[in-house]
């Protein structure tokens, strides 16, 4: 499998910075999923190759992490906690109002594969619940209306 220039440097100071090649596994996969757009067999069989791991262990670590993507996610990934603190202040009204903003369920994506859905348990932001998760970027405390300008500003973009 061929990776990009910017990737191959990564992987090789990600492997300086952990005591094993095995520790390096989920950044490796993270890494590898942003560039390729999802985790695929190959993709599989290639870091269980690098980390030495066999191909089993990265897929049960696939299952284990919820940001470990078997099929394409749209190009900004909307996560919304309905955990315990989020649903009590609102979290599970926030999803629904994303689902219907979205015009998408649970783990899918727009026809334009601009955006992706999925209720997700906790992000460990309790005290500022609710939490959302864009992509890499959290947003804490939010309401309907911030979830739609974050929504709108992303549109504006594309």
């Amino acid at each position: 499998m061929k990776f990009s220039d910017e990737f191959e440097t990564r992987f090789g100071e990600m492997l300086t910075h952990y005591p094993t090649k095995r520790s390096a596994l989920v950044p490796t996969l993270l890494y590898a999923q942003d560039e390729i757009g999802s985790v695929t067999p190959e993709l599989i069989e290639e870091v269980a190759r690098r980390t030495g791991v066999s191909p089993l262990q990265v897929d049960e670590v696939i299952g284990y992490y919820s940001m470990l993507h078997k099929k394409p996610q749209g190009k900004t990934h909307v996560q919304v906690c309905t955990n315990v603190s989020c649903l009590l202040v609102g979290g599970e009204e926030l999803y629904e109002h994303a689902s219907k903003t979205l015009g998408i369920g649970n783990k899918e994506t727009t026809p334009d594969g601009q955006f992706s859905l999925e209720e997700v348990e906790c992000m460990g932001a309790c005290s500022w619940a609710p939490a959302i998760q864009m992509n890499y970027d959290f947003h804490h405390n939010v309401t309907p209306e911030k979830l739609d300008g974050l929504i709108a500003q992303l549109r504006k973009k594309q």
